[in-house]
């Protein structure tokens, strides 16, 4: 907050806040003390604060069913360890929600140490969808299993290039380990990861007929084969 304050001062136009009930912990500080202090000022906004309240209440009300997602093995509303770790919130929050499932979220730091650790076997892809998830599930499955003693379907993928080309070298023994017996080949790609994906638009048409509307439907599926199917379901009322 004393950051976005200050930038403020500077004569900065933009800042990035959320409302309290979304602020803080991994995630950007809260608007209502910056408008508060900003009131008055020459860098006033000139937002309604009575509204902002209104529309943090909301929020405050809508946030009660994703309670589980929080991370509850710290007192402090500030995550000072993102410092370190430099891990985004959204990721954060999937982490919190798997080692909850597997009643280990008192293993939250040792997966923040083991992801640095996965990242750089993988060879620093970008903590950004989907490749900061397939690095978070893989972190945490190494933590409560031991070092790629399970490994996902998304990270064999990853070693064989359908993910296009790491930024950085990848660990070549945990490269070799992830696609033994892999079914598209033992030896990674050095071509477009396109070149070496079937058509797949006949298929999801098919898979999809007489639920897709249109293309965007058809492309939902084809992304998203079971969730997106059940959200297509939904989405058009049909049983089964």
């Amino acid at each position: 907050s004393i950051s976005c304050l200050k930038a403020s001062e500077a004569g900065v136009d933009v800042i990035d806040c959320a409302l309290a009930p979304l602020a803080l912990r991994s995630a950007q500080p809260a608007v209502e003390p910056i408008l508060a202090a900003l009131h008055g000022t020459e860098r006033d906004p000139g937002l309604e604060l009575d509204q902002i309240f209104e529309l943090g209440q909301y929020m405050e009300e809508m946030m009660q069913k994703y309670k589980d997602f929080l991370n509850t093995t710290r007192v402090a509303v500030i995550d000072t360890n993102v410092l370190k770790h430099q891990i985004p919130g959204g990721m954060i929050t999937n982490l919190v929600a798997q080692l909850k499932e597997a009643k280990a979220l008192d293993r939250l730091p040792e997966v923040y140490e083991e992801i640095p650790r996965t990242r750089k076997d993988m060879g620093y892809p970008p903590l950004v969808t989907p490749t900061s998830q397939i690095v978070g599930v893989q972190a945490v499955l190494n933590v409560l299993f031991g070092r790629y003693k399970v490994i996902t379907q998304q990270v064999k993928d990853y070693f064989y290039g359908l993910y296009g080309r790491p930024p950085a070298p990848v660990n070549p023994e945990v490269q070799k380990l992830a696609l033994k017996g892999y079914p598209r080949g033992e030896e990674p790609i050095d071509c477009r990861a396109a070149d070496v994906l079937e058509p797949e638009m006949e298929k999801a048409r098919e898979a999809t007929k007489g639920i897709a509307k249109d293309r965007g439907d058809v492309l939902i599926y084809a992304l998203y084969p079971q969730v997106g199917l059940d959200f297509l379901k939904k989405k058009y009322g049909v049983e089964g």
